[in-house]
């Protein structure tokens, strides 16, 4: 293959890792452009204004009156089907929206947020709420972290997922303080006791999720006393807490770390990196200047091939460059069984832990889903540029339809036996090492 210019091929990595897969026309489009002024640009845009988001308006669901003690089994059945059935149809919408959207960094840093502060619908399996903290981390993502971690602390998913609704003076729960903690603002072990944890925990009680996902604080539920955390005395609400965690030296590490991370390599950023990470997140906490950080960073550049793409940006850039008609429902629910399969369903993360990253994701069983998915979607989307290519030039040709600037030659070598034959020459390319990682 003729490779690609160095300058391609970096804002090829640019565009996969700020949305889901690049097409070479996209990316000419980018190539010449100062990006500074393009991130500036999109990280501006309103998401739900984006054409493709209004195309694909999210569902609000009227969650059902919870059944009373002692009701029908069938009853009991209807109400778990039309949960069941609303969170499908949230979940089809997400998936829709991300591969229709024309801007599609908004829908992946809410992927990352919603990876970031991982809520499950195994335990959360109210589409209402599920939605409502969705359109949360859209919203402030982009914002200073202090108000969505405030958000979050608040939220009707986060708080039942975590047992904050549980949460009483006379009888604390301490999983919100702790993950709050170990997995959204300081990481584990990182400077706080157990004692901070119980403490914490009392700040945090009270919560009751009324109808239509309100979570409001009822005071006499809330441990109104005067507590200790992290060194600081007082008589904490949630938002006071929240500043005093925040407060911690540690936080902004641990955030911009772990956002780095999730868009630029499975690898902790070097030390120089995460000073110049921390220095754009800054005393306002900033996760615009945070983002753009990341990716106008030298190191994001060198970091090119060390993030294995993680099935639903693997699966939603194979659709989007392909340009898969999305009208299908048949198609839809086995792209859900095929993202289950591969095991990243949208709100559906294993644990809090949000999903894993890196080699978990070449498993065996994510292959075959991935091998699947690869044959239809090449028999359903737009194969011209290929197509029409000579033979002889149709791996460089599938490369520029896909994004890849360069291949190996083993993988060319592979690629040439198939060469033939468009559809089956597409699905072992996004098969391959080089479409794989970014």
């Amino acid at each position: 293959m003729t490779g690609q210019s160095a300058r391609w091929q970096a804002t090829a990595r640019l565009l996969r890792r700020a949305g889901f897969g690049a097409t070479g026309p996209q990316i000419d489009a980018l190539e010449t452009q100062d990006l500074s002024t393009h991130l500036d640009t999109i990280l501006a845009l309103d998401p739900d204004r984006d054409p493709g988001a209004l195309a694909t308006p999210r569902p609000i669901p009227l969650t059902p009156a919870a059944p009373a003690d002692g009701v029908s089994a069938s009853a009991l059945d209807a109400f778990t089907g039309t949960l069941a059935d609303q969170m499908h149809d949230l979940t089809v919408w997400w998936v829709r929206r991300m591969v229709s959207v024309r801007e599609p960094i908004h829908e992946k840093l809410t992927l990352l947020w919603h990876n970031h502060f991982a809520t499950s619908a195994q335990k959360v399996p109210v589409a209402e709420w599920m939605g409502a903290q969705n359109q949360t981390l859209r919203t402030l993502k982009l914002g200073d972290f202090r108000t969505l971690a405030v958000a979050m602390l608040s939220d009707a998913a986060m708080l039942y997922w975590l047992d904050g609704v549980g949460n009483s003076a006379a009888k604390p729960n301490e999983n919100l303080s702790r993950e709050f903690m170990e997995l959204f603002t300081l990481g584990h072990a990182n400077g706080y006791t157990e004692a901070d944890v119980r403490e914490g925990a009392r700040t945090l009680t009270g919560w009751y999720i009324g109808r239509g996902g309100r979570a409001t604080l009822v005071w006499d539920q809330h441990d109104s006393t005067v507590k200790t955390v992290l060194g600081r005395t007082g008589n904490f609400s949630h938002d006071e807490f929240c500043d005093v965690v925040l407060s911690q030296p540690q936080s902004a590490t641990f955030v911009a770390s772990r956002l780095w991370r999730q868009l630029a390599s499975d690898n902790p950023p070097a030390p120089a990196v995460l000073n110049r990470l921390v220095a754009a997140y800054g005393p306002r906490r900033d996760l615009k200047a945070l983002t753009k950080a990341i990716l106008l960073d030298p190191d994001f550049v060198a970091s090119s091939g060390t993030v294995v793409s993680t099935p639903i940006e693997w699966m939603v850039g194979v659709m989007r460059s392909l340009k898969v008609p999305l009208n299908d429902p048949q198609l839809m629910d086995a792209t859900l069984v095929a993202l289950t399969v591969m095991r990243q369903r949208p709100f559906y993360p294993p644990d809090v832990n949000g999903w894993p990253h890196g080699n978990a994701w070449l498993s065996t069983i994510s292959t075959a889903a991935r091998a699947w998915a690869a044959e239809k979607f090449s028999g359903l989307g737009d194969l011209s540029i290929v197509d029409e290519a000579a033979s002889t030039d149709r791996i460089d040709a599938t490369g520029y339809l896909i994004g890849v600037g360069a291949w190996t030659d083993s993988t060319a070598a592979a690629l040439k036996d198939v060469v033939d034959d468009p559809r089956r020459l597409i699905a072992a390319a996004v098969n391959t090492p080089e479409y794989l990682t970014a």
